[in-house]
């Protein structure tokens, strides 16, 4: 098995993990404020790696001169959050869903610039056709509800954090080095993960008020510490080293898919047949995307 094979297999292991964090994220959601359940999972996450690091001592010797990439790696990603968490004040969860399929078609767009990827008639048509696929999905079918959309204040401060997304991803790429160990890597972000999102808590004012997560909750938690923290930040950056972040981002006009499918299984919801058009044609171009150098 070839390692761009294997890269895809991460990969669409790290789709359906980042989809069951949709459904945990819901069971948490409006027990304590987003940002500080971020920092939460990044502080566990790295306690849980952090044995594993310095136990080991080639990690260990690693972590110093590994942690100013994982600081920039770990800025974007960050500051993803931070934007997503601010927008959400003003803006909708449809609005936001439906802004974030433009992040494979941005990332494509960085990659031109600081990867010197090309970037094709073909490919940019496919990206369009991608969007239209999982807006389908987002909308349910609903054209209505579509034209209804219109950009407020949270919509361009969205528009800020899903660029600040594409450059994680570009990022993964950009400062890896020869010879880094990919743990100690994903150990410095989700390090420098803690210090981004501990600024932005002060600065906001934000309690952390953890002791809120309690019962099943703290499964929940739980998942999204590891499956949803530790293994699917592993995966992707292993799978932009591999692959680079423009397939990596294709994988995201099938999250819905992921999604839907998880709430079929696990809630025994049915999938409308115009929502299933939707999958259909992003799947496509995530498939035609994937098969392009």
């Amino acid at each position: 098995m070839t390692n761009q094979i294997k890269a895809h297999i991460l990969l669409l292991i790290a789709t359906f993990l980042v989809a069951g964090s949709f459904i945990a994220s819901q069971k948490l959601s409006g027990v304590i404020d987003p940002i500080s359940l971020t920092l939460c999972r990044f502080v566990f996450a790295s306690i849980i790696l952090a044995p594993l690091i310095f136990v080991n001592g080639k990690y260990r010797n690693k972590v110093l001169s590994t942690l100013p990439r994982g600081m920039i790696i770990g800025f974007f990603y960050s500051l993803y959050f931070i934007g997503l968490f601010k927008a959400l004040e003003s803006t909708t969860a449809l609005n936001t869903g439906t802004l974030f399929t433009l992040v494979p078609l941005l990332t494509a767009v960085f990659a031109i610039f600081l990867l010197k990827q090309k970037f094709g008639l073909l490919q940019f048509i496919t990206y369009l056709v991608g969007i239209i696929g999982t807006c389908i999905v987002i909308f349910k079918g609903n054209l209505e509800l579509f034209l209804k959309f219109e950009l407020n204040e949270g919509d361009i401060i969205f528009l800020f954090a899903i660029i600040s997304m594409s450059l994680y991803s570009i990022s993964t790429k950009f400062v890896h080095k020869k010879g880094d160990e990919l743990i100690v890597l994903v150990f410095t972000t989700l390090l420098s993960g803690i210090i981004w999102m501990s600024i932005a808590l002060l600065v906001m004012d934000i309690p952390l008020q953890w002791g809120k997560i309690s019962g099943d909750l703290v499964y929940y938690m739980l998942y999204l510490i590891i499956g949803a923290t530790i293994l699917t930040v592993y995966l992707y950056q292993q799978a932009s080293i591999n692959l680079g972040p423009k397939k990596v981002m294709a994988y995201v006009y099938i999250n819905p898919a992921c999604i839907a499918l998880l709430a079929f299984i696990i809630h025994g919801e049915l999938i409308g047949i115009k929502v299933l058009i939707g999958i259909l044609i992003s799947s496509l171009a995530t498939i035609i995307l994937l098969s392009k150098d």
